[in-house]
């Protein structure tokens, strides 16, 4: 486990400016975490005694990104970063937000409010590290605990419990038996969340590469709220890790596991029920539907017309969803991949003999979309055949065979 590395300059200014003003500042949270584990940090954050009204004074360019939770987004140069009074929260009444926040002066009451220890440490003016929870001794064991009462914490906001699982896949850890406990108690506590929280952490654990973590937490019943039934078996996520990493494809993954498991009725309604964007719902769905409801194509030409049939990135989506149903390396999605290399004509748009061609040569209304259409088929079958000359030469055979 590295220490801490050299602070981005900006990030320097920033705390300069706020100790040289009399206020205590830290960087906190998941920068000191990824800092100490050797990781990239992305996002740097500062926690501070300076109230939001005394920060926006402190620096030309802000935004007021949560002043009601004590935070000022400050912006230098390209570099933005989140600069939060220290506080603590009061009651959850909705699970999700505190009923109330009380700006403090001490950094250690700060800390204490965070989800996990790993989470709740900062970086002190000397470099040492402010660590009240043992979130260090937490990243050499490699687990995820939470800080203080495990059930209270998850009470507070059930969406940490998916937050755990992230975190778990993200890291590569485990999590604390006592935390685990808390999360099996507390999984009901999940249909309070809205879809669309649970799909934002839902997409980072499937593009984490550890998606297979969810195969452990899944029978907790954190994805029940979900489902029309609960996963009695362990699915074989692990597939998934496998996929293209556009989010789609992995969505339909994840939908033709759980739709074969008997855990969904339908892979367009679940994923609209998480509220995706529809850019990633119905690709996503319609693909993991068709890759369950017949075989995918085993020749090019099949690849080429489920692409002229449903579009580019629903194929992709059935494709990926093929593979993660019959597990092992994958196949479709590389000989989709394959047949798309070239830059195949796909559509009537696509070939080189146009509709004012068609017209051109006397063919007028109905007429054109029949020849585009039958020419269309012919390219499917023979990409090289897609020439001007091939393709004059071919609607001249269509036209003699229609005399």
């Amino acid at each position: 486990m590295s220490e801490p590395f050299a602070l981005p300059e900006g990030v320097s200014a920033i705390l300069t400016r706020l100790r040289d003003s009399g206020f205590p500042a830290f960087p906190a949270g998941g920068c000191v975490r990824d800092s100490l584990l050797g990781r990239r940090v992305h996002d740097w954050d500062v926690a501070t005694a300076a109230l939001p009204e005394q920060v926006t004074a402190l620096f030309r360019r802000t935004a007021a990104t949560g002043l009601k939770h004590g935070t000022v987004t400050v912006l230098l140069g390209r570099l933005a970063v989140e600069v939060t009074t220290f506080r603590t929260e009061g009651g959850y009444t909705d699970g999700r937000r505190p009923d109330s926040v009380t700006f403090v002066p001490r950094l250690e009451a700060d800390l204490a409010r965070r989800d996990f220890t790993v989470n709740a440490m900062a970086l002190g003016p000397d470099g040492q590290v402010i660590d009240p929870f043992g979130g260090r001794d937490d990243l050499r064991r490699r687990i995820i605990r939470c800080v203080g009462d495990p059930a209270a914490r998850f009470g507070e906001d059930a969406l940490r419990l998916w937050r755990a699982v992230r975190f778990s896949a993200m890291l590569g850890f485990g999590i604390e038996a006592a935390t685990w406990d808390a999360m099996s108690a507390c999984a009901p506590l999940t249909a309070r969340l809205a879809p669309e929280r649970v799909s934002a952490e839902l997409e980072r654990i499937l593009l984490s590469g550890a998606a297979a973590r969810l195969a452990d937490v899944l029978p907790l019943g954190l994805l029940d709220p979900l489902l029309t039934a609960h996963p009695t078996f362990r699915l074989p996520l692990e597939t998934l890790k496998t996929l293209p990493r556009k989010p789609e494809t992995r969505w339909a993954g994840l939908a033709a596991l759980l739709r074969r498991a008997g855990c969904l009725a339908d892979s367009l309604a679940f994923l609209r029920a998480l509220r995706l964007p529809n850019r990633v719902t119905y690709p996503a769905g319609m693909g993991a539907e068709w890759a369950l409801a017949q075989p995918l194509p085993g020749e090019p030409v099949g690849w080429r017309r489920l692409c002229a049939d449903r579009g580019v990135p629903e194929a992709l989506c059935a494709a990926a969803a093929g593979d993660a149903l019959a597990g092992g390396p994958p196949r479709y999605v590389p000989a989709l991949r394959e047949v798309l290399r070239p830059g195949p004509c796909l559509s009537v748009k696509q070939l080189a003999l146009t509709g004012e061609h068609l017209a051109l040569v006397g063919l007028a209304g109905p007429q054109i979309g029949r020849a585009q259409r039958r020419l269309l088929e012919h390219v499917l079958r023979r990409p090289e055949d897609n020439t001007l000359d091939a393709l004059l030469s071919l609607l001249e055979t269509i036209d003699s065979k229609n005399r």
